[in-house]
C-alpha cells in the first residue's frame, strides 16, 4: 500500500476533463478519468499538487492550466517557504504548483521533481496510525499538522494535511459534502481509509 501508481479523478464530461489535464500538465498515466455523476459540492477534501524547481517553471503550469480552462485561486507569488500557485480545474479539482525556490536559475521547463496527493483529513494522528497500521510507513512528520507516507520512489507522494489548514492553503471554503470523486489506485487491496477516501488497487 506504499506506492500510488496514478490517481483517478471522476468527473461528468471525460472527453473535456482529459484534454484539460493534456493541454494543462501533461501527467500522462499518473491522471486518468472516469465519469460519475456521484453528488458533490464544495471543497472535496483534497489537492493534487506538483513541485518544480523554480518559479519560472511554477508559472508557465500555472498558464497552461489558465488557457486550458482552470480558474485561479491564488496567482503566482512568492512566500515564506518559496513560490507558488493555486488553480482549479474545470472539474472542480484542487491543484496547487510550488517551487522551495525563489528566484530563476535557468530556462523554465515542463519537468516536475514530485507530484503530492494531499488528503484533508479530521484529524492527522489519527489518520496517520490508519495508515501506519495497515502498512505504510512514515517519510516525514511535523506533529499533528502535516505528514508523508509511504515508498518515497513512488510515482505519487501521499500526504495528509488537516483538512481545514489545507483549504486555506488552497484558497477556498473547507465546507464540502459528498462524494470525493478520487480513486487511488496501486499497491493496495481495495479499502477506505477513515476519511472517506477510496483505495481500488490496481
Amino acid at each position: 500500500m506504499s506506492t500510488i501508481e496514478f490517481v483517478t479523478v471522476g468527473v461528468t464530461d471525460p472527453a473535456a476533463a482529459e484534454k484539460f489535464y493534456r493541454d494543462a500538465f501533461g501527467l500522462g498515466e499518473r491522471v486518468r478519468v472516469q465519469a460519475t455523476d456521484e453528488p458533490t459540492s464544495g471543497f472535496r477534501g483534497f489537492t493534487l499538487s506538483l513541485v518544480v524547481a523554480q518559479p519560472s517553471t511554477v508559472d508557465g503550469f500555472l498558464s497552461s492550466a489558465l488557457e486550458a480552462g482552470a480558474t485561479s485561486l491564488k496567482p503566482g507569488a512568492k512566500s515564506l517557504w518559496g513560490y507558488g500557485g493555486v488553480v482549479q480545474a474545470p472539474d472542480g479539482v484542487v491543484w496547487t504548483i510550488a517551487s522551495s525556490s525563489k528566484k530563476d536559475t535557468g530556462p523554465a521547463t515542463r519537468q516536475v521533481d514530485e507530484f503530492v496527493l494531499q488528503l484533508g483529513v479530521e484529524d492527522v494522528t489519527e489518520s496517520k496510525q490508519w495508515y501506519v497500521d495497515h502498512g505504510v510507513p512514515v517519510h516525514k512528520a511535523y506533529g499533528r499538522k502535516y505528514v508523508q507516507l509511504g515508498d518515497q520512489s513512488s510515482p505519487i507522494t501521499l500526504a495528509l494535511y488537516q483538512r481545514r489548514a489545507l483549504a486555506k492553503v488552497a484558497g477556498v471554503d473547507a465546507e464540502g459534502t459528498g462524494s470525493h470523486r478520487l480513486l487511488i489506485s496501486g499497491t493496495a487491496a481495495p479499502l477506505t481509509d477513515p476519511d472517506g477516501f477510496v483505495w481500488a488497487g490496481r
